[in-house]
């Protein structure tokens, strides 16, 4: 408020420099003629010439302007000069100490921020900036959240910033911080739970698998959180357990779903592999054949890819689907004949490359 009152005086202050000599009337001309005055100018040219400070021809040229000026001021007659209306004077100055912050105010209303409070240097100096590195970002946040703790969203947002830049017990303590301010929920749990597996160094520690039985009990389709638990059945030596529990997630999930390379990457390092995926129509035949049959058709089905592969090797999908093929039958050497075809195939497609060796790595093969 003292701002605007400082900014009003000086404006105050500055129309009245500009209206002052409006209000100062033009002074009357003095008492007499100015013919007196001219006539001693005469007379002081006679004196300058008769003493020799000016020649003649000076004193004839002085002569004439004093008379020009004589003439004009005779026709005159002595009037003053033109006054300016004093209405007039008076309306300009009161347009310029009212009408002008009026209009100043009329734009600056609708176009400018008066109710904005104020906002310090100092929290300016900190506030984010996208160009800075991610490190200093998290700082300012923590920063925040170290003056104000219950602020639920602000340690839902840092929480995976956290464990992504690899500090897992900050991480841990954020996403328990985020339960405690915003609120449970199946994937917050989940996520508590994954953070510690990584402080742990990926063991799958008794207190990360109760956060995964909680995010089931809230999410019994919570994805992240079955496949930890069927991790920690196998890091207990419980294969088959952990088998089952990935069975029933790619038997629920989508067929598109991203994480069902992985899941399919476990089974197989557990010894209970999942068969090549099958359409309606496949599956339905094959109920009714003998296990023979079935896995003749499965390998007719393996070595027709594998001839259209070798044609179009484009294909990183269908590579993919081939080596997951030979793994899920056994034939692991097939499998890296595969591998080594398929690299070969798109050595010249650094992007097709790039997806091939991640799907690999997901099959348990080094990129």
């Amino acid at each position: 408020m003292t701002l605007w009152f400082v900014f009003a005086l000086m404006t105050a202050a500055a129309i009245f420099a500009v209206l002052l000599p409006l209000g100062v009337g033009v002074r009357e001309p003095t008492g007499g003629s100015e013919a007196a005055v001219y006539r001693d100018q005469l007379a002081e040219i006679d004196r300058d010439l008769a003493a020799g400070l000016i020649g003649p021809a000076e004193a004839d040229a002085a002569r004439v302007e004093i008379g020009r000026r004589l003439l004009a001021d005779a026709e005159q007659g002595g009037k003053p000069p033109p006054r300016t209306n004093a209405r007039h004077r008076r309306a300009a100055a009161v347009l310029a100490l009212v009408g002008l912050p009026l209009v100043a105010l009329a734009i600056y209303l609708p176009l400018g921020s008066p109710r904005l409070g104020d906002f310090p240097l100092s929290a300016r100096a900190r506030s984010p900036d996208a160009g800075q590195p991610l490190e200093n970002l998290v700082a300012q946040v923590e920063q925040h959240l170290e003056k104000n703790p219950g602020d639920g969203r602000g340690w839902t947002v840092l929480a995976p910033v956290l464990a992504q830049l690899g500090r897992y017990d900050d991480a841990v303590r954020a996403y328990r911080n985020s339960i405690t301010y915003d609120g449970e929920s199946a994937e917050r749990r989940a996520d508590l739970g994954e953070a510690m597996t990584a402080a742990a160094g990926g063991v799958v520690t008794a207190e990360a698998k109760q956060e995964f039985e909680r995010a089931l009990a809230r999410d019994a389709g919570e994805v992240k959180a079955s496949y930890f638990l069927g991790l920690a059945a196998e890091q207990d030596g419980r294969n088959a357990d952990a088998a089952a529990i990935w069975r029933a997630m790619l038997a629920k999930g989508p067929a598109d779903a991203p994480w069902r390379p992985l899941v399919e990457a476990a089974l197989t390092r557990v010894g209970a592999p999942r068969a090549p995926a099958l359409s309606d129509s496949t599956i339905a035949a094959a109920k009714d054949m003998s296990e023979t049959d079935r896995t003749a058709m499965i390998r007719s089905m393996v070595e027709r890819l594998a001839t259209r592969l070798k044609q179009n090797g484009d294909d990183v999908d269908g590579w993919l689907r081939l080596v997951r093929a030979y793994l899920v039958m056994g034939d692991r050497e097939k499998a890296k004949d595969a591998l080594i075809d398929a690299r070969q195939a798109v050595a010249n497609d650094a992007e097709r490359l790039r997806h091939l060796n991640e799907g690999l790595k997901s099959l348990g093969f080094d990129g």
